[in-house]
């Protein structure tokens, strides 16, 4: 197996331990709390040093690579479902927010490989060869996870140290009218893209402060399995944010992202995403 990044096996380890919801399982490479801190802390060092205006409407430019074995592997129909639903979720559209961000499928690649396909943990590196673009292109590749894992994603932090790794893993199952039970309205890519955004779980942290650095999103004591018609898992504080797209909820439960959450993700598409401004002068 690949060797993971340094300190993201005992990240992985330690989110595991935290998490019992069925029907997921913290992401591969799930950053610790230590790595947590860190990133949190370099986004406010380069806030400090940014003048950030009114939201600017953001369009990423999305590549898909799709990997098949056979027969099995996501069709053309459900790749395209996949990007009406990351922009029926972002755009406010199923409830929340109108976070100011879409995504444009600009290319889809197809790959045939049962190996790559049944383990693309294992194969990562392999599988990321074929990335495309720079920071602000997201690499969407769906190929089969395990039972529980059905997604994980980078952070915007760590592009600048592994560029390579840089993209979202999702199983091909979870994307619109897939086979998996209570996941199947593509709502995992939704939860893992917000991840690459730069958003972290609404549960992390539990209940101790920061939480998830984002304040209109309620503490959180763990992820909510399920769906619940409420929950509450922190003392003195509001109801578990059931409906956000970065708790564990069932597909039925996800809705909503929040302003908090919109502002962050254009706070960490402006620190680390956002291509470099053309300072070429036409002649």
């Amino acid at each position: 197996m690949s060797e993971p990044p340094p300190g993201c096996a005992a990240a992985a380890r330690s989110a595991a331990a935290r998490s019992t919801a069925p029907g997921r399982v913290p992401e591969p490479w799930a950053p610790g709390p230590e790595q947590v801190a860190e990133m949190l802390a370099d986004l406010a060092r380069r806030q400090s040093a940014m003048r950030l205006g009114p939201w600017i409407p953001v369009t990423v430019s999305t590549w898909v690579h799709v990997i098949s074995a056979g027969p099995l592997g996501a069709q053309d129909t459900a790749v395209r479902s996949q990007i009406d639903a990351l922009n029926a979720a972002y755009s406010g559209r199923l409830g929340g927010v109108d976070t100011g961000i879409q995504f444009r499928l600009d290319g889809l690649t197809r790959t045939d490989n049962v190996t790559w396909f049944r383990d693309p943990v294992t194969y990562e590196s392999s599988i990321k060869q074929g990335r495309k673009g720079g920071a602000e292109t997201l690499n969407l590749y769906v190929a089969q996870l395990s039972r529980l894992v059905l997604g994980y994603s980078t952070y915007p932090y760590g592009y600048r140290t592994e560029p390579g790794r840089d993209g979202v893993v999702i199983d091909w199952r979870s994307l619109p009218g897939g086979s998996l039970r209570n996941f199947d309205r593509g709502f995992t890519g939704v939860h893992e893209i917000g991840h690459w955004l730069g958003l972290l779980h609404t549960f992390e942290k539990g209940c101790e402060a920061p939480g998830d650095g984002v304040a209109d999103t309620a503490p959180q004591g763990r992820p909510t399995e399920g769906c619940p018609a409420r929950k509450d898992t922190c003392k003195g504080g509001e109801p578990d944010p059931i409906h956000n797209f970065m708790d564990y909820s069932h597909d039925r439960c996800m809705s909503e992202f929040t302003t908090g959450q919109a502002a962050r993700m254009h706070e960490m598409w402006a620190a680390y995403r956002a291509p470099a401004p053309d300072t070429t002068l036409d002649g």
